[in-house]
């Protein structure tokens, strides 16, 4: 398989990877994109292992050498993330998402998860109090 369809099976990749509702600034999209650009990107100009100045001969730092069998391995782990095939192959059952001290941890947690990207500053801050002060 070559560079370019690698390349283009990580632009599938990104394509679907879905938004980080809760850190919108970091962005795995562009550090993957920013990866695979300086390493898999097809380069119009050819590779130079010499530069020839004033007479002098250097030899070029290149990028470490393309890993394919690697490099495939990354793209399969990607998709299966995103397909959520660890999910479906290992259920979580009942008694692990609703544990007896606190059946409804994960559930409040979801919907704190879910609230948290649209709250306000002023909703933030309180939601942080009421974390500090619990009444039973």
């Amino acid at each position: 398989m070559a560079k370019s369809i690698i390349y283009k099976h990580y632009q599938r990749i990104l394509s679907q990877w879905p938004v980080d509702l809760l850190r919108p600034e970091v962005s795995f999209q562009k550090t993957i994109q920013r990866r695979i650009d300086t390493q898999l990107k097809p380069s119009t100009t050819p590779p130079q292992d010499n530069v020839v100045s004033n007479q002098a001969q250097a030899s070029v730092p290149t990028s470490r050498p393309f890993d394919e069998p690697g490099e495939l391995e990354q793209v399969n782990v990607l998709y299966s993330f995103l397909e959520n095939r660890y999910t479906k192959k290992y259920p979580l059952s009942d008694r692990m998402m609703k544990p007896a001290s606190n059946p409804k941890y994960y559930d409040d947690l979801l919907k704190e998860l879910d609230e948290a990207p649209t709250r306000s500053w002023f909703q933030s801050m309180v939601s942080r109090w009421k974390g500090f002060l619990r009444f039973s």
